[in-house]
């Protein structure tokens, strides 16, 4: 019963619990919060009958709200009857009030149209008088824009294009936007843009026009730059050479005098032509006029497009840069033709650099630097080119002028010109190879002219002459009387003239390329060298070989050589008073001479060799032997007289050369005459010879043997150029003697007989004798015993050959 009880108990709360649930719903459906999909949920959550219940709910609800809107009707109703009651009471009250009012105010507008009529003409009058005001105040707004408007168009038409855009300017900003709601304001706007446009339009139709102009006057802004730049430096260095009481002290008197007479020309001229100029000095400005370049620049600023006309000034210039830096395809053959193209670029970098300074921002330091080194790598490559072309020192020298008048003008605009300089001792170069040949061709004319005789001097006066031309001393010969002979030829002095010539040609170029003494001085060493060792040794060397070229000339030649290679100290004394650079100084260049005229010498001393071996050889040529003759003719062959005579008139001639070539000359005839005599004997094509040509063979030996014991050169010790033929006399007293049982005995020993007998050579020559010997009576002594002088001679023919077996194996 109890459980029952608390089971009843539990269903009590639970509905009721249910019940709260149930109206705490309906609480929130009532206050229109949503969603409401948490509050249904609530009342669904896992109950059986849950909806029925809760529309049960809900309908008690809704009748319970029925009931409490009809009490409040209920309650209001009397209120509402009774304000319908008090309208209808006052509606015929209004009625009245209605009428009365519409009867009002028909009598007031009747009242008031004159009144009304008064003041409509009172308004119209006024309106009339403000308009008119307005029309007066408008007019003041629009006359001064008019007047701009005006004054805009005669600006425009006097070309004062600048003011116009100022005009312009103030027009939009200042006067315009006053009156803008008209609509001739709105046609001088949308003109405005338009005459911009033209005002840009003619201002750059005026820089084309000024471009084309300073293209065309390039070359002669650039000439007078040029002109003023060299008359300034002109001007400074004759000041400079005027103060310098010291200048040229040391150089030659003859050359000093010189130098003076032209310092004080160039001087006096220099003061004429500064006094021409001084009244009127023309530059840039007043040879081209640069105004539209400042309007055009000053109108594209004010109108905002300055970075625009910049870049198109500048692209425009580099166009006519290139075509400026464009050479001529015939600029190399004249000055003319460098001295125009120098002008154009100097012309057009003057321009640009007045452009720099007098305007803002139109070029730049660094555009100008760019384009500077762009036409400098340009510059550099044209003149590399073109003056390679260049064969004529002078043309060349007149190059090197223009580039530095032209490197000094653009250097005084503030443009780096050291490259320029490097290019000059391009240049430098490559002109002293063009004076290197043109000496070339003045040194062979000197040598084809000489006569190669000693220059003969009849009196006092003609010797002073030459010694003023070359330095020669020789007391001996001051003591000898007049009329005499100096030993070298005219070409001696003609080729000391020459080389200083070269070197005042060398001097010239190096003379404004801002050096220093000494680096002048070293140049005139190095060039000088390159004349002595490359051309003048060449011209000597060419001159030895010529075939006209006899052993009189080649005499002449050594004597030649060893004058000039003494003059080589008075050259470098020479140059050293052109520098007044001392010879002691360390980085001093020698001169090369001494080793130029000692190759010169040796090669005319080795052709003096040849040619004499060559003039033997024709003598042996013409030698005509019997070699199967029975007896000798008693005497020499005549061939051999005239050799040696000839040789005797040579050596002769060799007086005046230095002991020793004579002496090698003449030791060298005789061994190639000794050889050529011993050729002559073992000639393959001879096939038999006789006792009496070797007789007469040996009669020839003789007379070259006293020939060379007379001495023909001084010099020789003892019996030395007697040696020359050794091998010939003992060959021949083998022969003449017959002693071959001695020669075979003592074959080999230091201390034999005939040492320099070589046993083929003799067996050669008696293989030859022993086929003539039936014809020969050689062996005449010994007729009663022919065997026993053939089995003889068999048998030494044996043993020569065994020795040259024995000698071939050995080797």
């Amino acid at each position: 019963m109890a459980t029952k009880s608390r089971s009843n108990l539990s269903e009590l709360y639970l509905e009721e619990n249910k019940d709260q649930i149930y109206d705490n719903a309906l609480a929130e459906i009532q206050s229109f919060e949503l969603p409401l999909g948490t509050t249904l949920r609530s009342v669904y959550d896992d109950q059986p009958n849950a909806h029925q219940r809760f529309m049960e709910k809900l309908d008690a609800c809704i009748r319970n709200h029925d009931r409490e809107i009809e009490k409040m009707c209920n309650f209001h109703h009397q209120g509402f009857v009774d304000a319908i009651t008090e309208l209808l009471k006052v509606r015929a009250d209004a009625e009245k009030l209605k009428v009365q009012v519409t009867d009002t105010n028909r009598r007031l507008q009747d009242a008031g149209k004159e009144v009304i009529a008064q003041t409509e003409e009172i308004i119209r009058c006024r309106v009339q008088q403000r308009n008119i005001t307005t029309v007066v105040e408008k007019l003041q707004l629009c006359l001064p824009v008019l007047e701009m408007y005006s004054k805009l168009k005669e600006q425009m038409n006097v070309k004062r294009y600048y003011s116009a855009l100022k005009t312009m300017e103030q027009l939009e900003n200042l006067y315009l936007p006053r009156v803008s709601q008209y609509r001739f304001c709105q046609i001088m706007i949308e003109n405005l843009p338009k005459l911009r446009e033209e005002i840009k339009e003619i201002s750059m139709s005026d820089l084309k026009d000024f471009l084309e102009s300073i293209r065309k006057h390039s070359d002669r802004i650039g000439e007078t730059a040029m002109k003023q730049a060299q008359q300034q430096k002109t001007f400074n260095t004759s000041l400079q050479k005027q103060n310098n009481v010291n200048y040229g002290r040391n150089m030659h008197l003859g050359r000093s005098r010189i130098l003076e007479s032209k310092n004080e020309i160039t001087l006096k001229r220099t003061f004429e032509e500064d006094d021409e100029h001084e009244e009127e000095v023309l530059t840039a400005q007043d040879l081209v006029d640069f105004s539209p370049v400042y309007r055009c620049l000053h109108i594209y600023s004010v109108l905002g497009d300055g970075e625009i006309f910049e870049n198109y000034y500048r692209k425009q210039r580099r166009k006519q840069a290139r075509l400026v830096l464009q050479p001529q395809s015939s600029m190399h053959e004249t000055v003319e033709g460098y001295r125009r193209y120098f002008s154009q670029i100097v012309g057009f970098f003057v321009v640009e650099d007045h452009i720099l300074h007098v305007t803002q921002g139109l070029v730049t330091r660094t555009y100008t630097d760019e384009l500077w080194n762009m036409a400098l790598s340009k510059i550099i490559a044209v003149l590399r080119t073109h003056s390679s072309y260049c064969s004529d020192p002078d043309l060349v020298l007149e190059l090197k002028n223009l580039i530095v008048v032209f490197a000094d003008t653009l250097q005084g605009y503030g443009f780096p010109v050291n490259r320029l300089f490097d290019l000059l001792f391009e240049i430098r170069d490559q002109y002293n190879e063009t004076l290197l040949k043109k000496w070339s061709v003045l040194f062979r004319d000197i040598f084809e002219a000489d006569n190669y005789s000693p220059i003969p001097v009849a009196n006092e006066e003609e010797y002073k002459i030459v010694i003023s031309k070359f330095p020669f001393q020789d007391p001996e010969l001051d003591k000898q009387s007049f009329p005499k002979k100096l030993p070298m030829s005219q070409s001696v002095p003609q080729i000391y003239i020459q080389v200083k010539e070269f070197i005042y040609a060398s001097l010239k170029f190096s003379e404004s390329l801002h050096r220093s003494s000494t680096e002048i001085d070293d140049m005139l060493r190095k060039s000088t060298n390159l004349l002595l060792t490359r051309t003048l040794s060449s011209c000597l060397q060419n001159l030895i070989k010529k075939p006209h070229i006899g052993l009189t000339e080649l005499v002449q030649i050594i004597i030649n050589t060893t004058h000039l290679e003494q003059a080589c100290k008075y050259l470098e004394d020479f140059i050293s008073n052109i520098t007044n650079i001392s010879q002691v100084t360390v980085h001093t260049a020698r001169l090369y001479g001494l080793s130029t005229f000692k190759d010169a010498r040796h090669a005319a001393e080795g052709e003096i060799y040849t040619k004499l071996n060559q003039k033997i050889d024709e003598f042996i040529q013409i030698a005509d032997y019997d070699w199967t003759m029975s007896e000798s003719d008693g005497r020499a062959s005549g061939y051999l007289m005239d050799l040696i005579n000839f040789l005797r008139s040579t050596f002769q001639v060799f007086t005046h050369l230095p002991g020793k070539v004579a002496q090698t000359a003449c030791m060298s005839a005789c061994q190639h005459l000794s050889t050529s005599l011993m050729q002559m004997l073992l000639d393959n094509e001879l096939k038999q010879i006789s006792m009496g040509a070797i007789q007469q063979f040996n009669l020839d030996v003789i007379q070259c043997e006293l020939f060379a014991s007379s001495e023909p050169v001084p010099g020789f010790q003892g019996d030395t150029l007697q040696l020359a033929f050794i091998d010939l006399r003992q060959l021949l007293d083998l022969f003449m003697v017959w002693d071959w049982s001695t020669y075979l005995a003592d074959y080999g020993q230091a201390t034999s007989k005939y040492l320099r007998v070589n046993p083929s050579t003799a067996l050669a020559l008696l293989e030859k004798m022993k086929d003539s010997s039936k014809k020969n009576n050689i062996f005449a002594q010994f007729r009663k015993n022919d065997r026993d002088k053939q089995k003889l001679i068999e048998t030494v023919v044996k043993q020569l050959r065994s020795l040259v077996n024995g000698m071939s194996q050995h080797t």
